[in-house]
């Protein structure tokens, strides 16, 4: 009796436990939007942010919301598998630092922009992708399109799609190109001079 009792208590624990991590799992749209929201609002600090400051604000967002490493891997393609574990971690490192760094870049000030979601589309292999639109007043919005797969802890981001151009295609066009032609050195190099230049501005 006793054995039975102790049974249905354990099975109650684990759908209790499944039950709040089911609750508790974000949907792709919730990830979108609140790395949406977190850009808006470091928008508008972003002067007295200053780069840096908007950089370490947005460090966490972008790495809870994007799979960075998978980006990394995207980026250059076949090549990744030629690479030894040391430069994959450098390469992984290098993307991270320059994602945080364009987006601490691209949205440094705030005008009244908005972002409102339009639909949710299912892609092949479990994929989705969020079309969502950056009003800014006086001026046409911006379309943005986030593809999105599942990792075990939740949905990611691992493109963005702005107004049909492809912003990992662009990397990857032009990166594979530096890594096949000049070696890895030169492509970490090509990073580097990329965030200096994002933070100089």
């Amino acid at each position: 009796m006793l054995r039975k009792i102790y049974f249905i208590f354990v099975l109650l624990l684990c759908l209790t436990v499944s039950s709040v991590s089911f609750a508790d799992e974000q949907s792709a749209r919730q990830v979108v939007e609140e790395f949406q929201n977190e850009l808006l609002a470091v928008m508008k600090d972003g002067k007295a942010l200053g780069f840096k400051g908007r950089y370490d604000k947005l460090d966490g967002a972008v790495r809870k919301s994007h799979d960075l490493p998978k980006i990394a891997r995207i980026v250059v393609g076949k090549q990744w598998e030629e690479l030894s574990a040391d430069q994959q971690v450098r390469l992984e490192k290098a993307i991270s630092q320059l994602s945080i760094s364009a987006y601490a870049h691209n949205f440094k000030d705030f005008s009244g922009e908005t972002f409102t979601f339009i639909s949710e589309e299912e892609t092949g292999r479990g994929g989705v992708v969020m079309h969502t639109n950056l009003h800014i007043p006086g001026e046409k919005d911006v379309k943005f399109d986030y593809m999105m797969k599942k990792k075990d802890d939740g949905w990611r981001i691992i493109n963005i799609i702005a107004d049909g151009v492809s912003d990992l295609a662009l990397k990857r066009s032009e990166y594979t190109s530096v890594l096949s032609r000049d070696g890895f050195d030169a492509l970490i190099a090509k990073i580097t001079e990329k965030i200096d230049n994002y933070a100089a501005q």
